[in-house]
């Protein structure tokens, strides 16, 4: 009786210790990962992570809302401006959105500036951004002043109606001017080293992009609130 010749088993395929330090070392050493830079992959995991806290924050508010039996003070007084011997509904609301709006405009083109290595245009537009962010906090914080001495407006309460009113507003777009302040501060730094020419050295100028894609992020967050805080 023949025995059958057994064949010898593949070699395990597989990573061994000295591939898988490797895949470390690369990973760790490497500045980019699935073809996107470290950088702009951070950011993008940060403003997912912001996107989860303004849907709580702006779901909390409509859960308030529409289940609250107080009545609920109509934006459209409460936020009115007194022009000319008359209230205008809104006139502020309406001024601090174009200005931002218009924010993203300047920024998109710094970004495009900045890719074709023209520093001088692109710190240019960056800091024309940061002043409408700047000119932004400031109608804002004259938004506050007003509801909270002419007004009286609380965060507790307030003379008009629902006294969740003051929170929710006070808590929503104080957090978002703080997003703001961080956009037009961390803005002012890469207008200044661009036009130092920091980035000269290397060649990369994507910080620009990185920081147009937050500015970008700030904008979209004030149609939402803009939509369900102050049209509904």
């Amino acid at each position: 009786m023949h025995s059958a010749s057994i064949a010898a088993p593949p070699p395990l395929q597989g990573i061994g210790l000295d591939g898988w330090r490797g895949l470390i070392a690369d990973w760790s050493s490497d500045r980019q990962a699935f073809h996107v830079s470290w950088g702009k992959a951070m950011m993008w995991i940060f403003l997912l992570s912001d996107t989860f806290v303004f849907s709580c924050f702006l779901t909390g508010y409509m859960t308030v809302r529409v289940s609250t039996t107080a009545s609920w003070p109509n934006p459209s007084e409460v936020f009115a401006l007194h022009v000319g011997g008359a209230d205008i509904p809104l006139l502020l609301i309406a001024i601090m959105t174009f200005v931002l709006i218009s924010s993203s405009g300047t920024m998109a083109m710094a970004v495009n500036f900045a890719y074709r290595h023209d520093r001088v245009n692109a710190a240019t537009l960056m800091l024309v951004t940061a002043t409408c962010g700047e000119i932004f906090v400031g109608m804002q914080a004259f938004e506050w002043s007003k509801l909270i001495i002419e007004e009286g407006v609380r965060p507790w309460g307030n003379p008009m109606g629902a006294a969740q009113f003051g929170s929710a507003f006070f808590m929503i777009t104080g957090f978002h001017g703080l997003h703001v302040t961080g956009g037009v501060i961390f803005l002012f730094i890469v207008a200044f080293k661009l036009i130092r020419g920091d980035y000269d050295r290397s060649g990369n100028y994507q910080i620009v992009e990185i920081a147009g894609l937050y500015w970008h992020f700030v904008d979209l967050v004030w149609v939402f609130i803009f939509a369900l805080f102050y049209l509904w």
